[in-house]
């Protein structure tokens, strides 16, 4: 009888602690479905008629669409925000950037964990119908850097509440829009404080000649007309930094010539394509402005496929501590395109929190 009651009590010693045990568990389920699920911000189109953009040699639609990410509990909170204005590349656009891409997640998830403070988000679009703006005033492609600080910042701080400082506005892009991002900050510090330029192009050049610059030069001098060139890069960089007027149908001169049937390279024109093209040339009379910034950040992938990338985004970093200009700068493994919106990328680690380190979230009294 002894021995059996010694089972019975270890028995429902047992029975007592599989029930807490279970209790417990099911505490632990219940506490995971009342985590709150992540708040999303709202996607907002606006449409801007360019008084700038007007008739362009290239027939530039004037009538732009601006995407913009609002921060959750932006319809109910009175508040102002800073707003970061983001450069698509060049053959991108908002509807790509906002709504097919991931960034209104990251935007979501990052503003509910505190990894940024809640900011609207503007993707303006630079797109034209053959190529890109490349960032650039051009007679012929249009007046995109003047479009942008006399336009689209008035425009949005018409429309949205925002903080309408330079130390609340930012700067962002990717590749060409990289490069979008840093010629804005350097024409334009008094607009906006703060920029992060993700592996950005053009900002110098590396061990390659132009005079092998890798592109169908017979087929760019040979072509009757725009459209045959739909989509080259060099008709678009040629349009905005080699603009002829007196040139119809394309509007812009080449850096390179067919002489007797062979390619030649024009060095005047290849110089002055390089000083409007390469921002590395901009630099020194840049510099008390950049040096005025809030933050400037930059980075590159170490495994482009065109290394002249790396090796101008180092170069540029240099000469940045030449001129005296404080920046962040890192060379990261990996290519330029898949690690950068992931949710473990470069736009949410590194992006997001150098906005939350530099930008001001609040009013100044």
């Amino acid at each position: 009888m002894k021995l059996n009651g010694i089972l019975t009590a270890s028995l429902l010693a047992l029975l007592i602690g599989m029930s807490m045990t279970g209790a417990r568990a099911q505490s632990k389920t219940k506490a995971k479905s009342v985590v709150p699920e992540t708040k999303h911000g709202t996607l907002v189109i606006e449409t801007l008629t360019s008084a700038i953009l007007r008739d362009t040699k290239i027939g530039v639609d004037p009538i732009r669409s601006i995407h913009v990410y609002l921060p959750p509990g932006y319809a109910t909170s009175g508040k102002s925000y800073p707003v970061v204005y983001y450069c698509h590349s060049t053959y991108s656009n908002p509807t790509q950037v906002l709504q097919d891409g991931n960034i209104a997640s990251l935007l979501d998830q990052a503003i509910e964990r505190n990894v940024i403070k809640p900011v609207i988000f503007v993707v303006a679009d630079y797109s034209t119908a053959l190529t890109g703006s490349f960032y650039e005033n051009s007679v012929v492609s249009g007046r995109w850097i003047d479009f942008t600080a006399q336009e689209l910042v008035p425009f949005v701080d018409s429309k949205f509440r925002t903080l309408r400082s330079a130390d609340s506005r930012a700067l962002a892009g990717h590749f060409m829009g990289g490069r979008g991002a840093l010629k804005l900050a350097m024409d334009h510090a008094e607009l906006f404080r703060v920029v992060y330029a993700m592996h950005p192009v053009a900002t110098g050049t590396g061990y390659q000649s132009w005079a092998t610059f890798p592109t169908d030069w017979r087929k760019i001098l040979n072509a009757k007309s725009p459209e045959e060139l739909k989509g080259d890069f060099v008709l678009g960089m040629s349009r905005a930094f080699l603009p002829n007027v007196d040139r119809p149908p394309f509007y812009c001169d080449f850096f390179m010539d067919l002489e007797n049937g062979n390619l030649k390279l024009d060095p005047e024109k290849t110089a002055k394509t390089q000083a409007a093209f390469l921002l590395d040339r901009q630099l020194p009379e840049s510099a008390a402005r950049l040096r005025s910034m809030r933050g400037i950040a930059l980075d590159w992938a170490r495994y482009d496929s065109n290394q002249d990338h790396v090796l101008s985004a180092r170069a540029f970093s240099i000469k940045l501590d030449d001129l005296g200009v404080e920046h962040e700068a890192e060379e990261y493994r990996g290519d330029p395109f898949h690690t950068v919106w992931n949710e473990d990328g470069r736009f949410y680690t590194r992006v997001l929190p150098f906005f939350e380190r530099h930008l001001v979230f609040e009013a100044k009294n």
